[in-house]
């Protein structure tokens, strides 16, 4: 009888060891679930993000461009300075006359749509093609000379949407190469952008990112749009800029970088991706042949060669302009932009509430 109380005893006082260890975690879970921080999360998102990062894929968009130039080239006997073409008939001393044309593509995400006007934010250096460039020969020792070999002038640029109205052709509406920050839009008629997404969540805070800030980032790497995942480094190292290691690929420029504050759903816009470090290498090369074929490393090479620069991406370093920068941007161009109507005063702080009910 003594026994058998003695191990109801110590059962009971075994049970309530186990229950109280085990309260104070629970109810620090619980804690957790009911409040936030109201910081920036760092840690992987324990609820499914998947509706809500559909529904902002569906605004992010790949942007194509494209400029069309006219080059005049010169014979080296003529010997003339770039200050120097003002005072000179090029058509008469040209020589040849050639058409050629650069293309670049990036990634767009579209913040406004009012009645068939639709507004796009992107980087700058997509969309932004030189109006006249320079060539020059080449002294003997392998230096650029001063004197002009060719001038190209831009006749035309193309800057379009694949899937938007129209062909998607798109006006260049403001532009900081400074901020590498650009605004694309254009007029439609209403019911030709009635199906169109536009990006409906807040515009947040980069200076309030921390070290090891979790966040997403949406893009076109190499025109697929693609979804992928990073942390923050060196945040308020650089204003108004900062690095994740989220994998590069041409294509992502003008993405958008999302973080999440206090969970799903919270999502916030953050910044917009800029560009990956990147070095440049000399390499010696065989001339390409019409039928090119491997080249035996064993055996010397004997033919013709010739020097390709390079630039090597530094993959896994990628450059984040800060939303301020955007904001800064879209304010100094403010009475413009309203005027012709592309008003952004409302879309810097969009309550989660709205959102949720687009969504449900």
């Amino acid at each position: 009888m003594i026994r058998k109380s003695v191990s109801i005893i110590f059962l009971v006082f075994t049970t309530i060891i186990i229950f109280t260890s085990c309260l104070p975690s629970a109810l620090a879970e619980k804690d957790n679930l009911q409040t936030g921080d109201g910081k920036y999360d760092s840690e992987f998102p324990n609820k499914a993000a998947s509706p809500r990062l559909e529904q902002i894929s569906n605004s992010i968009k790949l942007i194509n461009s494209i400029a069309f130039y006219e080059s005049l080239v010169f014979d080296q006997k003529n010997k003339f300075t770039v200050s120097q073409a003002h005072n000179i008939e090029l058509e008469k001393i040209a020589i040849e006359k050639v058409y050629f044309n650069r293309t670049a593509s990036g990634s767009g995400t579209i913040v406004l749509e009012d009645r068939g006007l639709v507004g796009l934010i992107s980087v700058a250096h997509i969309v932004s093609f030189p109006d006249t460039v320079f060539s020059y020969f080449v002294n003997p020792d392998g230096t650029p000379s001063k004197y002009v070999e060719s001038i190209s002038i831009k006749l035309k640029q193309s800057n379009y949407v694949p899937d938007f109205p129209e062909g998607g052709e798109l006006n260049l509406i403001a532009i900081d190469k400074s901020l590498d920050l650009a605004l694309l839009g254009k007029k439609y008629s209403a019911y030709q952008t009635s199906s169109l997404h536009v990006f409906n969540f807040p515009w947040g805070k980069s200076s309030e990112l921390e070290w090891g800030t979790f966040v997403y980032v949406f893009g076109f790497p190499m025109n697929y749009k693609m979804l992928s995942t990073g942390i923050v480094s060196s945040p308020g190292k650089e204003k108004n800029s900062f690095l994740i290691d989220a994998v590069f690929n041409r294509g992502y420029s003008g993405g958008i970088v999302l973080a999440i504050r206090d969970g799903i759903p919270n999502f916030e816009l953050v910044g917009i991706v800029k560009s990956v470090p990147a070095d440049f290498e000399y390499t010696v090369r065989p001339l390409t042949k019409e039928k090119e074929y491997e080249y035996n490393p064993m055996l010397p090479y004997k033919g013709e060669v010739y020097i390709e620069k390079q630039q090597i991406p530094r993959v896994g370093i990628t450059k984040v302009i800060g939303i301020e920068a955007l904001k800064d941007f879209l304010i100094a161009n403010k009475d413009e932009l309203i005027s012709i109507g592309y008003d952004f005063r409302n879309l810097f702080n969009i309550p989660t509430q709205t959102i949720l009910k687009k969504i449900h």
